[in-house]
């Protein structure tokens, strides 16, 4: 007898039948690892030595990501100085732009703070967010499909 409750005759069980035949390739939408990505090719958005953290639509996120690949400059993007969101990282901002750089440390990226001999990765990646250190950049989308970017050192 397997594991799926059918008989060992050779015979197809429903559970098999269901995890093969149900699922294609194209029927989920993209990793959200895709679309935070840390070597600036086409499954990220790179600016210089930024990775962007992305806050809100995922549509728009995924235009302004092929938008960047292309190498052009984007008429969506609200200037530094013309920004109107508060300069406050909301708590979501926090969580994300936390577990990114902890999964970065984790996997081997330069640490940018004096660790004074702490290996918790997320540990590491708040003391490196107290001391204005990550190296990211939250972009957040507006309701009109513009978005505002701001470096985790502008954020407080």
């Amino acid at each position: 007898m397997s594991d799926y409750g059918g008989g060992d005759d050779g015979e197809n069980d429903f559970a098999q039948d269901a995890y093969e035949n149900d699922y294609e390739e194209n029927d989920f939408d993209a990793d959200p690892q895709d679309i935070l990505s840390d070597n600036g090719d086409e499954n990220g958005v790179t600016n210089g030595n930024h990775d962007y953290v992305a806050s809100g639509d995922p549509a728009a996120t995924a235009a302004a990501a092929s938008g960047a690949a292309r190498g052009g400059k984007d008429p969506k993007r609200i200037p530094d100085d013309k920004r109107t969101t508060t300069p406050y990282l909301t708590k979501y901002e926090r969580a994300r732009v936390l577990g990114t750089r902890a999964l970065q440390i984790s996997m081997n990226a330069p640490v940018l703070v004096d660790t004074g001999g702490e290996t918790d990765p997320l540990l590491i990646a708040i003391k490196e967010l107290q001391e204005k250190k990550i190296p990211l950049v939250v972009r957040r989308y507006l309701p009109d499909g513009y978005y505002e970017d701001w470096t985790c050192d502008e954020l407080l």
